[in-house]
């Protein structure tokens, strides 16, 4: 079935102001486990995945799924349930979330590394009756009690993946051996060994009766307040945006190889790295955690067709001493996205991969959780300084003054509007939020309002320019101010702070917090140690600031605002007179 515009393009004028829509793709009605299902049993004997070392058939990839759906089954796991995944890129993350689709769940992909406070939250927000995850990560889930939403939370280990003897090698001497003890003997605890070996002789498969329409992922974002909420996404959702790239692509063909490093809890991790190989039936190669230096390694040994990552990730690649002289002639398709890459960087990468025997240029895509991933990919031959590429097939974009929905002229920055197949169903239990940036506009279309500034030029090149949102972005990862300074705020020798950004050449930006201390409190070295405790307790690590500047009184505008914009001014001072001082 086509998506289908309210009307015919031709009886609405005003989609040539924006760029008609070129193509139009018929999409299946498949669910993510029907569309996975179809390409690996039309040839089962084919390498779905590798993990370490360990590979999978397509078609023994499909019986572990369907076993795992019994073994839900039998768990009590019912359609409507919200499950949440807490894993890294694993098998065991992989398998279970289209295993939870096949009986009509939603799955609920939260970072692994989150904090024992963060997950508390997920639970509670997601209203997650069962939860999976990593014994390593344990310790950071609350103890399941007669009154808690959470019912069964199902611990795996990384050795459940492996064979014996890998097993062996990883538990004692990868880091195994650290990982924490969980005690099975605690009310809801399953451990997932013993739980695959269930009996589910003659149980009827699971039959669901949600269709590619109904929630099927829920992914956490900060979406355009910076406050944590759940976009709701649909197996639609995620076939427009796969068979969208692989319109525009025009490189994804069955039997190929991708190295997944970007995580399954990210859009762009879960969708082009981990779904999209599955639909059209290439290997993707599963990596639970890498440094610049192991990847650049797995790629000179594995010659990938595609890899896709984060800005930073590809500077790290340019430095790298395993691809001084790697020949990259193996990739057909090098994909970036996560944050906006500058264009003196893509002309560093593009002149290294040409040196590299590499024949075609880093692409860039533009997009946000609400949709999935990237609704924009840049063309190979046709680059454009500045330029996040052209809407893929279905997607239409539009330009307006912020908040409202009049549209701007050519070249003029304004608010980047998204009306697409891709767009989320809304934010869980937030129906405010989701009005907010849902909104239907008198051309009759329902239109995501992004929060993100940007324009268009006539041919249809969308540029983005600045997020309007407070967000910072570091090493790829989405981090949000209000949420660090509000735990800042729960420290008692905390009065006020404002955290900002400030420019890193490995991470893109580096979190800085500006800190008001109450009265008395000396600001000294202890303080700081305490107030990184304290964050470490209840953020991500890769939230935590790593800088920290004691101050008398926040800066305020003339609406008495907080004037952050004065904090990242005077931080960008003081990096560039330390510079100098080095010279």
């Amino acid at each position: 079935m086509a998506y289908e515009l309210p009307l015919p393009p031709e009886q609405m004028p005003w989609l040539d102001h924006y760029g008609v829509v070129a193509k139009h793709i018929d999409y299946p009605e498949d669910t993510l486990y029907e569309a996975v299902a179809k390409t690996s049993l039309s040839n089962p004997g084919r390498i779905a995945y590798e993990f370490m070392g360990a590979k999978r058939t397509a078609g023994d990839f499909m019986k572990e799924i369907d076993h795992l759906a019994l073994c839900f089954k039998k768990l009590g796991m019912q359609q409507g349930d919200h499950v949440m995944i807490c894993m890294p890129n694993c098998p065991q993350g992989v398998i279970a979330l289209y295993a939870v689709n096949k009986i009509g769940g939603v799955a609920v992909m939260v970072h692994p590394l989150s904090a024992k406070g963060e997950i508390e939250f997920y639970l509670d927000n997601s209203d997650s009756k069962f939860a999976i995850t990593l014994d390593m990560f344990y310790p950071n889930f609350p103890e399941i009690k007669p009154d808690s939403k959470l019912k069964t939370l199902i611990v795996s280990s990384m050795t459940d993946a492996l064979s014996p003897f890998k097993g062996f090698m990883y538990k004692h001497f990868l880091g195994g051996r650290k990982d924490p003890k969980v005690d099975r003997n605690k009310e809801g605890i399953v451990i997932w060994a013993d739980m695959i070996k269930m009996d589910v002789t003659g149980m009827e498969e699971p039959k669901s009766t949600r269709t590619c329409y109904d929630d099927a992922v829920m992914l956490y974002t900060g979406g355009t307040t910076g406050l944590n909420k759940g976009a709701m996404l649909s197996s639609m959702n995620f076939t427009a945006t796969t068979l969208g790239m692989g319109e525009l692509s025009q490189v994804l063909k069955t039997g190929n190889l991708m190295i997944a490093v970007m995580p399954i809890f990210h859009g762009f991790g879960l969708c082009a790295c981990v779904h999209a190989a599955f639909v059209f039936g290439f290997t993707t190669v599963l990596v639970p955690r890498f440094t610049p230096d192991s990847y650049a390694k797995m790629i000179v040994k594995k010659r990938p067709s595609f890899v896709a990552g984060v800005p930073t990730l590809y500077e790290h690649m340019l430095r790298s001493k395993w691809l001084k002289d790697a020949d990259l002639s193996c990739l057909t398709g090098i994909f970036c996205g996560g944050d906006s890459l500058p264009v003196e960087s893509k002309m560093r990468i593009d002149k290294f991969l040409k040196e590299h025997n590499c024949s075609v240029p880093i692409r860039e895509g533009f997009g946000c959780t609400e949709c999935v991933a990237a609704t924009t990919i840049t063309p190979e031959d046709d680059y454009r300084p500045g330029t996040v590429g052209i809407p893929m097939p279905d997607v239409i974009y539009k330009i307006v003054v912020p908040g409202t929905e009049e549209r701007m002229p050519y070249g003029e920055d304004g608010e980047i509007c998204i009306s697409a197949p891709e767009v989320m169903n809304g934010y869980y239990k937030n129906p405010e939020e989701t009005a907010n940036v849902l909104r239907k506009h008198s051309d009759g279309l329902t239109w995501l309002h992004t929060g993100d500034l940007g324009c268009m030029d006539s041919d249809g090149f969308i540029y983005f320019k600045q997020r309007l949102k407070r967000m910072i972005v570091t090493s790829g990862y989405n981090v949000y101010p209000s949420q660090i300074e509000n735990i800042l705020a729960t420290h008692s020798d905390v009065q006020a702070s404002c955290v900002i950004g400030v420019p890193d050449e490995i991470r893109g930006s580096k979190i800085w917090a500006f800190v008001v201390p109450n009265e008395g409190v000396p600001r000294d070295e202890e303080i700081i140690k305490k107030l990184k405790a304290h964050c470490r307790e209840n953020i991500a690590r890769y939230a935590v600031p790593r800088e920290y500047r004691f101050i008398d009184a926040l800066p305020k505008t003339k609406i008495n605002k907080i004037d952050y914009r004065s904090l990242e001014m005077a931080a960008e001072e003081e990096l560039r007179a330390a510079a100098e001082n080095k010279e």
